[in-house]
């Protein structure tokens, strides 16, 4: 069967002359889009999958390896670069992009989630939360004027207001009770990030699985006003149907001429699904993480490297990628250097997802600007099918 998507880079487009942050929305296929996000640090190619840097590194990658694979954006994480090294340590350092040698845009997360799944002792008040690090028990106050002032001082291109992540599941009143809080945490975001020219910052929809409430975050942050806007609240433990009925309709409550960011999202098909329902920006630990722990993503599905049916076989991972992992290493070579635990085998693994996931970035892209991207979501299950069967 056809690949059905790109392979390679594919960089041969020209850098951002601009001063200012601007989405242009190139082409449409039904509910899927394809655009470009202008930044001053460069270009944004839509979808865009960010891979995550959350401690101001991408594990086990350079910077230069992360954009050979095709990453235009990489996200950073307020929460743990404001206990490790602290904000203002990066700030006088030169900001996060000199920090951790990244010259192209950054967004950084509020916090928000990070607080509520790893923080200890929290207690959340109407100004903001406070809590004890999961590092060292010191005690801290993140706020939306703390959250804002430390993107700041990180010199994030895409900064992200802070929210609440509603847990999953949550009753309605709940669930409209901490949406609520964060439209209002929203608002105070918007005013202490002021006037940034160059710089975006991007509201976030709440309402878990509620579409009334889905509706009503979206109007008010409309009301507030954002540079681009996204879907918070999912990929927290809902399923894939539930996250799609959302996405069925939550994209579309919002504006239409700015980016579309679903947070934290995700596997493969996920990502398909959600491009298909009109996301434009994803970001995930996933293909790095699986990396590290021998898991791998092919066209043809996903294979564990550990396993020990690989440990003669000279083949590469995906003979349609171009990654030096598929390049140079057969299967057989970076099973003994997983089971081995050398420091290799999370490099070149992590370099194949991350290379694998911009490759299907790219084909996306291709597919919505040439009207055939039902064809390519076809095709891309077809080929995930085909895998299973002949287990990979």
């Amino acid at each position: 069967m056809a690949i059905p998507f790109a392979t390679g880079p594919q960089l041969g487009y020209r850098g951002a002359m601009t001063n200012r942050f601007a989405f242009t929305l190139a082409t449409t296929d039904a509910d899927a889009r394809t655009g470009v996000i202008d930044t001053p640090r460069g270009q944004i190619r839509t979808p865009a999958f960010m891979p995550v840097g959350t401690a101001a590194t991408v594990k086990a990658m350079l910077p230069e390896s992360v954009r050979a694979t095709g990453a235009d954006i990489l996200l950073g994480n307020t929460y743990h670069l404001m206990l490790r090294p602290t904000a203002e340590r990066i700030d006088r350092l030169g900001g996060l992009h000199t920090f951790m040698n990244w010259q192209r845009p950054i967004l950084t997360d509020s916090g928000g989630f990070q607080v509520m799944s790893l923080a200890q002792l929290r207690k959340m008040s109407e100004e903001g939360v406070r809590f004890k690090s999961h590092i060292d028990g010191s005690d801290h106050m993140l706020t939306p004027e703390r959250s804002m002032e430390i993107q700041r001082l990180l010199g994030s291109d895409i900064v992200m207001c802070f929210d609440e992540c509603t847990p999953f599941p949550a009753e309605e009143k709940t669930a409209r009770d901490s949406m609520r809080l964060s439209m209002r945490w929203a608002e105070r975001s918007r005013n202490a990030f002021g006037d940034r020219p160059g710089h975006a910052l991007f509201g976030i929809q709440q309402g878990s699985v509620f579409r009334d409430q889905r509706e009503e975050s979206a109007e008010k942050l409309k009301t507030i006003g954002f540079d681009g806007y996204a879907v918070g609240g999912l990929a927290v433990g809902e399923g894939q149907a539930a996250m799609f009925e959302v996405l069925d309709y939550a994209p579309a409550m919002l504006p239409a001429d700015k980016p579309r960011y679903l947070m934290g999202v995700g596997k493969p098909d996920d990502i398909v699904g959600a491009v298909k329902r009109g996301i434009d920006m994803m970001d995930c630990v996933l293909p790095s993480r699986s990396g590290r722990t021998g898991q791998v993503f092919t066209r043809r599905g996903v294979l564990n490297i550990k396993n020990a049916r690989h440990q003669d076989d000279p083949r590469p991972l995906d003979t349609d990628c171009t990654c030096p992992a598929c390049r140079s290493y057969s299967r057989a070579y970076l099973h003994h250097v997983f089971r081995a635990q050398e420091i290799i085998s999370s490099m070149l693994l992590t370099w194949h997802n991350l290379q694998y996931y911009q490759d299907l970035m790219q084909g996306m892209r291709d597919a919505i600007a040439e009207g055939r991207f039902a064809a390519f979501e076809a095709a891309f299950h077809a080929q995930r099918a085909e895998g299973d069967i002949a287990q990979l």
